[in-house]
């Protein structure tokens, strides 16, 4: 039985938090949270289980304090990894391993372009003698433990393409306005560049599968680029929880992050993002509709789609649920892994061990 603390409730981290208590080789023994509104409240209320006795809390000492072994942490890092890490930096330091989705780019520890966060991190673990991974399902799972595995039948390969194409419209987070937004760029005018276009940004949030991807299969890259474009609406249309998005501004974007090899983009990881269907009608649809696809072109050719739908039919929920599963089904393989700042080449295979349901 494996002592968890879940760190952060809010859009991963109440599905992490459930599935945590529903596990049955983890207990639930401490709930972080951010917001004075949940301080007190009973984790199974947050989680939308039954009552566990567990009190939310935003006193990490107290916290820290625990015999827990391992932290899950789905707090948003976005635009405050500093402080980020310098809280998992605490927690690891106390003992504790993290498995985490709150900075998405240490995906890939060894490449990250923060060399400094990084090896903080690293070092953190080391001292406490604990390990710290990075998950979730993109990046994550979809674009360096699916692709992984499929060349696995491979005789040789030539390429790979990791492709999410996805409509936002129902992706509503707490912080629409600044995540679709100011970060994204949608319904904003086609001239002003979003946070996200940031010039290595993207390489800084998704070039981590690309480079994981790479090194699991003893390719070294020459460089990883960034290619983005974004599309206009044709015309004025509401998306619920957002709000109004103008004839003119950004309804689609769509961007690469492309590992070269010789010249060549072998490695290619590619986000396709619409508001509505018709957006972009040029852009690729995909021959199942949206989700999650990777081609490997080589002997065989290889293509796969997953699409993950939540338990109220929508295909975000189902992704950020698988999120935060992905995290939860590591702890067991992250506490036994050796210290440091660690990715999903250093773990075996995660199965759903022991969650088989009937009903």
């Amino acid at each position: 039985m494996y002592r968890v603390v879940q760190f952060g409730t809010g859009f991963v981290g109440h599905f992490a938090l459930r599935a945590i208590i529903e596990h049955p080789d983890l207990e639930l023994v401490g709930v972080w949270v951010h917001s004075d509104e949940k301080v007190g409240l009973d984790a199974g209320d947050i989680a939308g289980t039954a009552k566990t006795g567990v009190l939310a809390t935003h006193d990490l000492d107290r916290l820290l304090a625990l015999d827990a072994d391992c932290f899950c942490s789905a707090a948003g890092g976005d635009g405050r990894e500093e402080w980020m890490t310098e809280v998992h930096a605490r927690i690891l330091e106390a003992g504790h391993d993290v498995v985490s989705s709150s900075i998405v780019g240490m995906v890939d520890p060894d490449s990250h372009p923060d060399g400094t966060l990084s090896r903080r991190l690293d070092e953190a673990a080391k001292r406490g003698g604990v390990s710290y991974f990075t998950s979730g399902i993109e990046p994550g799972f979809m674009s360096d433990t699916l692709p992984l595995a499929l060349t696995g039948i491979s005789q040789r390969w030539r390429s790979i393409r990791v492709r999410e194409i996805l409509d936002y419209s129902t992706y509503i987070p707490s912080e629409a306005e600044k995540i679709l937004g100011d970060i994204l760029g949608f319904g904003r005018p086609m001239e002003d560049q979003p946070i996200l276009f940031t010039p290595g940004r993207l390489t800084y949030v998704w070039g981590g599968p690309v480079t994981l991807v790479a090194r699991g299969l003893g390719v070294e890259l020459d460089e990883v680029r960034e290619v983005s474009e974004r599309f206009p609406a044709s015309d004025s249309f509401e998306v619920e929880g957002f709000g109004r998005v103008a004839a003119g501004t950004a309804e689609a974007l769509r961007f690469e992050l492309q590992g070269m090899v010789d010249g060549r983009a072998a490695i290619v990881l590619e986000h396709i993002t619409r508001l509505r269907p018709e957006s972009a009608p040029d852009w690729p649809r995909g021959d199942a509709g949206d989700g999650y696809y990777v081609d490997v072109e080589g002997d065989p050719n290889l293509h796969c789609h997953i699409a993950c739908t939540g338990p109220d039919g929508d295909h975000h929920s189902g992704g950020i649920l698988a999120t935060g599963t992905r995290l939860v089904n590591a702890i067991p393989a992250v506490c036994a892994a050796p210290p440091g700042a660690i990715s999903a080449l250093d773990l075996p295979p995660l199965h759903a061990r022991h969650l088989y349901r009937p009903d």
